[in-house]
């Protein structure tokens, strides 16, 4: 019979607010032993810790059902993957795969599009800043190409003079959906009619015409109605430049921010109830097109959803390296991955997940990572049972913007592998080392 590890005592204090996260605070754990059928155990034992997991089967079904939502409502509808979002080579191409457009917001992702092989005509250009030289081989190439500002639009022009073309565009607006804060640094406002005078400036000059409009309200919207505002408004817009200029306005574009499965800070219901569905979503934005079209043709509907899509097929595995015990009682585990692997951890819970069932009382804990960094904190303040160095933790939803928004800083970048619908796996990005990360001396 083995001897149990001595440890000084301590007495802390159980805060029981706790229990409306956790269930019992001393005796409840959440538990993942697998992803997808495969054991976590055995992914970290056979690809290391930390790393990031995909599975390509819940990005799939995830898809299907806000496709569907959409789709079973409206006759035109198109899904465009954000890839500022995740923009992995095999996550966009399991979108492409899908029917996806691209939509991307630089000329690195514009290039990387390209690369995969999307033509320029499946490629939403948006963003607020887009080098000239790009947005000249943007327009060659005949993406759709989303103007932003009128320094934008005075490089079009001269573009336009100089391919000796009229080049068809649309305009990004923002307007006040009552979310806050209101996204109003993209874009033309249109309550102050900035938008209309960008567009009337368009018509008279002649050298560019309007084929779309589009709005993105923000992020993690909850509020189903701002997506009726804002489809209202861009209704009417789209009306009143058809009289005006008598044209026809193609396409609308909804941009994305909905919401995914992920518990936002500052709420204290779950996400499973705070969140809207897809259908919800669906009904708010295409019932909002059917009541205010004035025109005989219905527009193409837009979406460039990725959070939503792609947060919950997310995970990272992470090791217990340590712990310590902190000056006021709380118990500190050190773990190999931390905010230069979780940016978004600013903004939201994560699940915090054990790889199995362990003994013994749950007590105060805090989750830090292994950088030499006080801002490192993953989790601050939550209720685990006594884990021992090489404990596995699982983390999610951590799919949308982690992996892009991860930092080469103190450590290397971690490996990311897929698991496919068979259940295969396979690395779709290897851990970087000193050949991928040192940079050329000049």
């Amino acid at each position: 019979m083995s001897k149990l590890k001595y440890e000084i005592p301590t007495i802390n204090k159980i805060d029981f607010a706790m229990a409306s996260k956790y269930g019992s605070p001393l005796k409840s754990q959440r538990v993942r032993t697998e992803i997808d059928g495969l054991k976590i155990s055995e992914l970290v034992k056979e690809y290391g810790s930390p790393i990031f997991v995909f599975s390509q089967r819940q990005i799939e079904e995830k898809y299907n059902i806000l496709y569907n939502a959409f789709s079973s409502r409206y006759p035109d509808v198109k899904f465009a993957w954000s890839y500022k979002t995740n923009y992995l080579n095999e996550i966009c191409k399991i979108y492409h795969d899908l029917g996806s457009l691209s939509e991307v917001v630089s000329e690195f992702e514009y290039q990387k599009a390209r690369a995969l092989g999307v033509e320029g005509k499946d490629i939403i250009f948006n963003g607020p800043y887009k080098p000239k030289v790009d947005l000249k081989i943007a327009v060659q190439e005949g993406a759709k190409i989303h103007v932003d500002n009128l320094f934008e639009l005075n490089d079009l022009h001269e573009i336009a003079d100089e391919l000796n073309i009229k080049i068809p565009v649309a305009i990004r607006i923002n307007m006040d959906t009552g979310t806050y804060p209101q996204w109003s640094r993209f874009g033309f406002n249109y309550e102050n009619g900035d938008a209309f005078e960008a567009i009337k400036h368009m018509y008279d000059t002649g050298k560019v015409y309007l084929v779309g409009i589009h709005s993105h309200i923000g992020t993690f919207i909850l509020d189903t109605n701002a997506y009726r505002l804002a489809t209202m408004k861009i209704m009417q817009l789209k009306e009143e430049v058809e009289k005006k200029f008598n044209s026809e306005i193609e396409y609308i574009d909804l941009g994305g921010g909905f919401a995914s499965k992920s518990n936002l800070k500052g709420i204290y219901q779950s996400a499973e109830v705070v969140v809207p569905t897809a259908d919800d979503y669906a009904e708010a934005i295409t019932n909002t097109i059917y009541e205010f079209n004035k025109s005989k043709k219905l527009p193409k509907l837009y979406l460039e959803t990725g959070r939503h899509l792609i947060d919950e097929a997310g995970y990272l595995l992470t090791s217990v390296c340590g712990h310590k015990r902190f000056p006021d009682g709380k118990k500190g585990y050190i773990l190999d991955a931390g905010v230069n692997l979780l940016y978004t951890s600013t903004w939201y819970n994560f699940n915090i997940e054990l790889d199995k069932r362990y003994e013994g009382d749950n007590e105060p804990s805090m989750l830090n990572g292994p950088l030499c960094m006080n801002i490192d904190v993953i989790e601050e303040n939550l209720m685990l049972p006594p884990l021992d160095r090489g404990r596995v933790i699982t983390i999610s939803p951590v799919g949308a913007y982690n992996y892009t928004q991860a930092m080469q800083f103190i450590r290397y970048k971690p490996a990311v592998i897929l698991i496919d619908k068979s259940g295969e796996v396979r690395y779709i990005k290897e851990v970087d080392d000193l050949a991928t990360v040192n940079y050329k001396e000049v």
